[in-house]
Formats: structure tokens, sequence, C-alpha cells
């Protein structure tokens, strides 16, 4: 069932399931068993869905004018092991979990037989799960259930695959039949890009910054309740800080932040006051886009550019969270880049252009953790575990050569892998195919060691002994040796990393190489990419057909839904950039070329989003090494990315060096030694159970994990560099971080002439790469300093091009 946010979808999944029940209490045939188990990704969901199923089931009863005894359960990291207990020996009717719950209770031995015998699985917010690991984990938990599944989502493409990945396979490798019921057309819908002042490029950063805020105040006053939506953790706190100081007569205990870094009792807090009507405003990151009742909101705000229709639709579906309410939502926008993309992106959304959800397949490491589960419950002959995990949409592909690789690894056929203490998990005769648990410790060693999500901590970051301060593991991903960073205002060149500490050196005389504020940043979607690239072709063409301003306002004003302000701006924008340089789009890649301070820039104009960037960056900077023998700095952002280097380096040659059938080889290459494999193997190893997080009771910190993977991967090397696990690490990366795929698709529309490539050179960066050099250069500045900076740039290209035309 697809349908918008507040459509009643979680109700119509459990009218069918709550009408059996009573028919069954009626009857007097209701059995101490478990019919329905409905599974979301978050806790506060659950906790939701109890209060909103206990009501209307006391309601039932008190029509009934009887008992009826129909029980409701909530089994999730935060059950007490009390009411653990209670549930073994009185099992609810509907158990309401979470993924890794659920697998949790396929492993116990005392209240697996509750469940042995269920008949329905509601998994909600389906869209959430399917796009990463934890959704993999719990294809093959449904398939160890064989029952009815219905699944809820919010709007999401394309939903077939999604309705494949609810229901899997049978097992002659046909697809099982799924009714698919798509509710989109509801919601009336009151969208709109704002701007906070008419010039967003002249204007400097007080009056920007105190515009931004007057207009998020007189949004707020105007409307009931208010629901922000930041894209960073750290803008949450700031923004919630600074409408408190800036308005202290209006905002005290009336406003509230809510984000995943948040105890549970904060976040209860926040939701129950939500309900009560007692909040103003709301500020999260992202952990309110989901479906939780968080009561009446009617106007949902996005800080920035929420960079996927997708995403932009589930959270403005937060307001007017009734079936016949409308859809309220606004988008701020503090930059040209910007204001752009969620033009376009508010045009998609209207008009109903998803994009298209990326679901990740035949990842061996989740594979070898449900594979020792599986071995727990039961004896299992191996060509029918192969059968059965093929039934999974995850692993329809799966090669037997694989499978039998992670049941080897398992088995404790590596015996050097003894010395790092990884011992047989599973019983497995190669002759007759059995398989078997293993141990009187694997029950307890895999229910304490469940789940898909990584532990995630910060780096500490140290010249020799003294520590300098902190950053996130996402960031230290991005770092290569000799990389420069900014923290706490200083430079530093990065060193290596052992467990969770970062060596660096004090770099007085080196500008940065890495932007400090990309870990957090949620990359733009492919999809929205391309149609941010369509509206760039449409101008260009306009622009160079001669057309008058008024007929490219004309235009600018029909295709996009933007204020009178926003679409002055686009036409400056587009304007500068045509008369400077070229303008860039989905099908003509511009290249720039310039020297600042003796050093050489090739900017490269592939708006295709940052995950795309990210592989066609390090497969240049990796051609250049291997073939021109030195280093360059690369920085990326989701319009481009540019290439640096002291010495002149020929970028154009290592760019057609790149063909789209080599490109995962030599990605494969790239990666081999960078930050940001080392961190994924140690996920994938956790994963896959090479490294316990808990054993005995005790819990090894991510510091001594990722020591221990340091050393696992060398020996995972020795035995080969293509041991399965360390191959996942390398599919996570290149799959699931970036984009190898679309990549490749790039590229081979370079082979085929379907995508152009031109070279220009100029003697400073054209309008459209401003953002990108500034993140590469200027990170050392403070805010207002950056604007000066732009202003700066924009004032250097405009008396070059002189004024702009009527």
């Amino acid at each position: 069932v697809c349908a918008p946010t507040g459509a009643t979808k979680t109700l119509t999944a459990f009218l069918s399931i709550l009408n059996e029940l009573i028919d069954c209490a009626d009857k007097g045939i209701l059995q101490n068993k478990v019919y329905a188990i409905y599974i979301s990704p978050l806790k506060a969901l659950n906790e939701d869905i109890k209060v909103n199923l206990v009501e209307p089931l006391q309601e039932i009863e008190r029509i009934a004018g009887k008992k009826l005894g129909i029980r409701v359960g909530v089994r999730t990291g935060d059950t007490t092991a009390y009411e653990k207990s209670k549930m073994t020996h009185n099992p609810p009717h509907i158990l309401i979990t979470t993924p890794e719950s659920l697998a949790i209770v396929l492993a116990s031995q005392k209240f697996i037989n509750s469940i042995k015998a269920v008949d329905w699985c509601i998994i909600d917010e389906v869209h959430a799960l399917a796009e990463n690991k934890r959704g993999v984990h719990l294809s093959l938990s449904m398939e160890r259930l064989a029952i009815t599944r219905v699944g809820l989502s919010a709007t999401i493409a394309p939903l077939e695959e999604i309705a494949k990945f609810l229901v899997g396979y049978k097992p002659d490798g046909e697809a099982r039949d799924c009714k698919i019921v798509d509710v989109q057309f509801l919601k009336q819908m009151d969208l709109k890009v704002l701007c906070p002042v008419s010039d967003l490029i002249g204007t400097d950063h007080e009056t920007m910054h105190t515009s931004m805020y007057e207009l998020i105040d007189s949004l707020i006053q105007t409307h009931k309740t208010t629901l922000v939506f930041t894209n960073t953790r750290a803008a949450t706190e700031r923004v919630v800080n600074y409408l408190k100081d800036k308005f202290p007569d209006r905002y005290t205990d009336n406003i509230g932040a809510h984000h995943g870094s948040l105890s549970k009792e904060h976040r209860h807090n926040i939701e129950n006051r939500l309900r009560k009507g007692e909040l103003k405003a709301i500020v999260s990151s992202t952990s309110l886009e989901l479906g939780i009742d968080i009561g009446f909101i009617d106007l949902v705000i996005c800080l920035g550019s929420p960079k996927s229709v997708a995403r932009f639709l589930q959270r403005a579906g937060r307001a007017g969270h009734k079936l016949h309410s409308t859809v309220k939502a606004r988008i701020i926008v503090l930059d040209r880049d910007d204001l752009v993309e969620c033009a376009v992106l508010l045009k998609a959304a209207i008009e109903r252009k998803i994009d298209t959800i990326h679901i990740p397949t035949n990842a061996l490491d989740v594979l070898a953790q449900q594979i020792m589960g599986m071995a727990i419950e039961q004896n299992w002959k191996s060509p029918d575990l192969y059968a059965m995990i093929r039934q999974s949409y995850c692993y329809q592909n799966l090669e037997r050569k694989a499978f039998i690789e992670i049941v080897e690894y398992l088995a404790g056929r590596y015996i050097s892998l003894e010395d790092r203490h990884i011992y047989a998990k599973i019983g497995y005769d190669e002759d007759t195919g059995d398989i078997w648990r293993k141990g009187k410790m694997s029950r307890v060693i895999h229910m304490t060691n469940i789940g898909t999500i990584p532990d995630e901590s910060f780096i500490t970051v140290k010249i020799g002994e003294q520590s300098i301060g902190h950053i996130d593991e996402g960031f230290l991903e991005k770092l290569k040796r000799g990389d420069v960073f900014v923290l706490g205002g200083e430079k530093y060149e990065f060193q290596f990393a052992r467990g969770m500490v970062a060596q660096v050196k004090a770099s007085i005389d080196r500008q940065p190489t890495i932007p400090s504020w990309v870990s957090e940043m949620l990359p733009l979607s492919f999809d929205l990419a391309l149609e941010i690239g369509r509206f760039r072709k449409n101008m260009n063409d306009l622009f160079c057909s001669n057309k008058k301003k008024t007929e490219i306002m004309e235009f600018i004003n029909s295709y996009l839904y933007v204020d009178e302000n926003s679409a002055q701006s686009i036409f400056r924008y587009f304007d500068e950039q045509f008369r400077f340089a070229q303008i860039p789009s989905h099908s003509r890649i511009i290249v720039e070329h310039y020297t600042q301070d003796k050093r050489k820039f090739a900017i490269f104009h592939t708006l295709y989003g940052r995950r795309v960037n990210d592989c066609l960056s390090r497969a240049i900077a990796f051609a250049i090494a291997k073939t021109q023998h030195h280093d360059v700095e690369i920085g990326i952002n989701d319009n481009g990315f540019y290439v640096a280097s002291q010495k002149p380096a020929n970028v154009m040659h290592a760019f057609s060096l790149l063909k789209s059938q080599e490109l995962p080889k030599v990605l494969d290459n790239a990666i081999d030694q960078s930050e940001v494999l080392k961190r994924r193997f140690r996920h994938c190893a956790a994963r896959a159970l090479m490294i316990l997080r808990n054993y005995l009771g005790r819990e090894k910190r991510v510091g001594r994990q990722q020591v221990s993977s340091m050393i696992l991967i060398n020996a995972v090397k020795r035995i080969s560099p293509n041991f399965s696990i360390l191959r996942e690490a390398r599919r996570e990366v290149l799959e699931d971080l970036m984009d190898v795929k679309n990549t490749a698709k790039v590229i081979e529309g370079i082979e085929q002439k379907k995508i152009f490539v031109k070279e220009i050179n100029l003697d400073m960066p054209s309008p459209f790469s401003f953002n990108l050099v500034l993140s590469g250069h200027t990170d050392i500045m403070k805010i207002e300093d950056r604007v000066e900076f732009l202003k700066r740039m924009h004032k250097r290209v405009l008396a070059k091009i002189g004024n702009i035309p009527e």
C-alpha cells in the first residue's frame, strides 16, 4: 500500500487482521499465539502503534459489552527482560517489533514457538528499510517465516521493485504475486521555494542571516504548529538556539529539537508535547521524516534542499497529516545552486517524478549473520538452504560459489583466522551438504551480535600524544595521507589513522584540501540531478537563440514554481554563466581550466550528484597517480568536482582513459588503500561476526573493533585478495555509498557521443563553479568571509561581462 504520509495506511493494514482476531475471540477460538507481526524501522513508531491499537480495541470491547482479550505487545531494544519473559508465557496476539528484534526472536528458544504459526506480517515504512542493509537482513528473516506480507510505504519509485522486495520469489525463480494499492492523488499541495532576499549573491551575510530567521519566524507565527527540517544535527541545535535568542518573547519552552543523537526520554517528551499541541515549532534533522503520529502540524519548512523528491514528499507530508488536509511546505534557500535545485525539485514533486530507490543486493556480511541464525534454528542441507536464501529479492542472483564461500568461512575452513580469534560458528560436511549449529555458546554469540547498524564513534585527532579535537568517521573516510583539513579554525595535515585516533601534523602554509562540512550532507539523487541538467539545457537553448530577457523570464515562470525574487535570481545566474563561460547540462560536460596561486585547476561540471562525482574524481585521481606518478587534490559536490595540482597534470588524458566496462575494476584499485574501505571493512566484519561487538557479556569498544579490523584486513588479504567479506566491503563502498552503476552510464554516454565534453580556458572560475571552488579553498573562512569571497568573485565576473541585458 503506497500513499502519502497521513493517509491512514497503518489502519488499512490492521483492519482486516483486527476483524479476524475479534471474530476468533467472539467465537472463543482465539489461540495463545502470535497472529500478526508489525515491523517498523523506528522504536518511536512502535510505541505509537501500540497506543493507536490499544485505544480502538478498548472501544470495540466497550461496544461489544465484553472482554475480548486481544493482547498487543512491543518487543524492541528498549523492552525490559521482565516484559520479555512475560511475553514468553503469554504471547501477544499482535507483536510490534523492529527488524533486529525480529531476528533475535527467530533465534530465541523460548519464544520461537509462539511465532512459528504466525499468519500476517505488516512492514511499515518499507521505503526506509529497502534502501539499506536493515532491509536486506529483514528480507531473509521474512523468508524464514512463510507468511502473508503487507508492506506500507510513503511515495516511492519504482513501486514494482518495492513490491518484489516485499514478497520475494517462488522456489522456481518466478516473482511471487503481490497486489499494489497506489493511492497518490488524494491530497492538495501548497508548495513554494522562498528566497529571504531579492539578491542572493550581493547581500551581506548579516542581512541574509537576519532575513532568513525573520522569514522563519513570520512563517511559524502565522501557523499553529510548524516542523522545520535541517540537513544536519548541528544545524538543528543552531536553529533552536538562534530563535530562542533572537525572539525570547516568542520562543521559550514552546520549541524543541528532535534528532537521533538525543536520548530516548528527550525524544518521547518532545513527541508527547507535540501530540498535546504544546509546541509552536519543532526542529528536526531526519528523525521525523517517517510516519510517527505527532499530532497536528500545518506547515513544514525545509532549510536548504532535501536532495531527493521522495524525501521532500515524505517531509512535506508531515503537514496536514489528515486525510483531506492540504500538504503545505516551504523550502528556504540561501544560495543560487540551491535555488535552481529546489525549484526543479518542486516541479518534479508536483509532477510526481519520483527518484528511483537503490536496493542493495547480495550483501555477503548480512548473509553470514543470517546463515548462522538459520543453523541455530534447525539443521539444513546446503542445497535447501541456498534455495531458500535465493527466494529473497536481495539474494535472487546470489551465485552458489559466493554462498559456499560464506558457509566455509562460518565453518572455520580458514585455519589462519584462528590466530585472530575467529573460530567456527557452524558445522558443515562438504560430502553430505549438512549444516548444523556448533558450540554451546553459538546462540548467545549470535543473539548478542545481531544487527546491521554499525557502531559509529568519533575519531580523536592528535599530534603525537596531544589531543586536538574530534571528527566523525564519515569525515575520516574522505581523508588520504597528506590531505589538509580545518579543525577548530586551525589547519592540520592528515598522516594516518590507527583505531579511533587520527595522527596529524600542523600545516600552517598549505591550503585545506578537504571541506570539513561535507560528511553529514545528504547526496543529491541521480534522477533529480538529470532533471536539473534538462532545465539547464533548456535555458542554454534560449540564450543561444538570443531570446530577450522577457521571453526567458516567461519560460522560467511557466516551467518552475517560484516567486518573483527567485525567478529574477535564476535568470541572472544563468545569464552571467552564459556570458562569462558556457552553460553545462546533463548532456554536455564543461571542463574549465584556470590557474590560481601557481596551482592548476580543472573544474568538471558534472551535475550527476555527489555519489557519481565521488567515483569520477577518484577514478581520475587514480589514473593520474598511475600514469603520471603524482598525487592531485580533489574536491567534490553534487554539481561537479575539481582536480588541482602544483605540478602540471594531464587531467583530460586521465579522463579519456576511463572506460565504462573497466570502471568497476579501476575504482576497486582506487579505493584499495583508502580510509573509506578500512572503515567499511570494519562494519562488514562486525555484521559477518568476524569481529564480535559483544562477547561473554563484555562489549568491545569501537576503537578496539577498528584495531582488530586493521589487523584482520591484512590477514584476509593473505588468504585471498578477493576474500568474501573484503569483497563485500568493496561492493558496499562502490554500490551503496558511491554510485558506480550510474557513473558507468555517464561514461558510456560519452563513449556513445550522447554526452559531449567541452574544454574551456578561463582566468578565474565561472559563476557555476563558485560553490565548488569555495568548498575547496576557503574552509578556514568564517561564514561571513565566505559570503565576502563569493561577492568578490561575482564582482570580478560582472566587471568582465558588463551589465545584465534587458
